[in-house]
């Protein structure tokens, strides 16, 4: 999905993997160690920021810049907070709004979540991304069967994996086939990676709704070195974070257990 409501302050305060310059990507290789700093800086830019919405609480790419470094700090209900408000701020922003979505999600209002995909889908019908986390969503409210029903039918191609993702969805492809299509491909190493990402990161989504966790922190654990999702631009970088929440999430649950 490509963000429809993006500001300068994205580009300040959200501190991606493409912030990290020359010198420290050849000192630091592990993701872990990198995330460790950034972590840090989004800590400091969300008191930055909440300071700055105290002085002015009608300005909109404060309350969105935070909603993202409250979601990649692992705060998916002060996410929602932040996204509800730039709604209230302009109602126009509600449609296309996927990233208030996907903090639903891991909020667990998953009704709200395949609510919020169903309005992106009368906004954009042909961004078959956010089918995708319309059925997750479907599939955490409502469960597999009825998930599946309503899967949506596009009209239009849109660009791979994202279609293979849906036919696993339907259950008419496996994992297996997926990864395997990728790498007997004729394209660029850039154009696999990106293909890469997005399959390792979906498959990953997929085993966790469908509650294999173990398959799960396999695939996800695969995107995380993957080199071409945290540093492609804001929305790669996005799902970067979320594949790497999610993996946080199983382990710390692991751990709980």
């Amino acid at each position: 999905m490509i963000p429809k409501f993006l500001s300068l302050m994205v580009s300040i305060v959200l501190f991606s993997f493409s912030s990290i310059n020359a010198q420290e990507e050849s000192e630091v290789v592990d993701w872990r160690v990198k995330l460790q700093k950034l972590q840090i800086q989004r800590q400091q830019a969300v008191e930055r920021l909440s300071k700055m919405i105290t002085e002015n609480p009608d300005r909109i790419e404060y309350y969105s810049s935070r909603g993202d470094l409250n979601l990649f700090l692992g705060r998916p209900k002060l996410a929602v907070a932040d996204y509800d408000k730039m709604v209230e701020l302009s109602p126009s922003s509600d449609a296309s709004h996927w990233r208030r979505g996907i903090a639903l999600f891991y909020a667990g209002e998953y009704q709200k979540a395949a609510a919020q995909f169903d309005r992106y889908h009368s906004f954009d019908d042909v961004d078959r991304e956010n089918g995708i986390w319309r059925y997750l969503s479907h599939y955490k409210a409502y469960g597999k069967e009825k998930a599946r029903q309503e899967l949506l039918k596009y009209e239009k191609d849109d660009r791979e994996p994202f279609p293979s993702v849906y036919k696993l969805f339907a259950g008419e492809t496996t994992p297996e086939k997926i990864l395997n299509q990728i790498n007997a491909a004729d394209l660029s190493n850039a154009q696999r990676e990106s293909r890469m990402f997005y399959a390792t990161l979906y498959i990953g989504l997929n085993h966790v709704v469908e509650e294999n966790t173990d398959k799960a922190k396999v695939s996800l654990s695969k995107m995380l070195p993957n080199t071409w999702g945290p540093t492609a631009g804001y929305g790669p970088n996005y799902m970067w974070e979320v594949g790497r929440l999610q993996f946080e999430l199983l382990q710390n649950q692991e751990k709980a257990n």
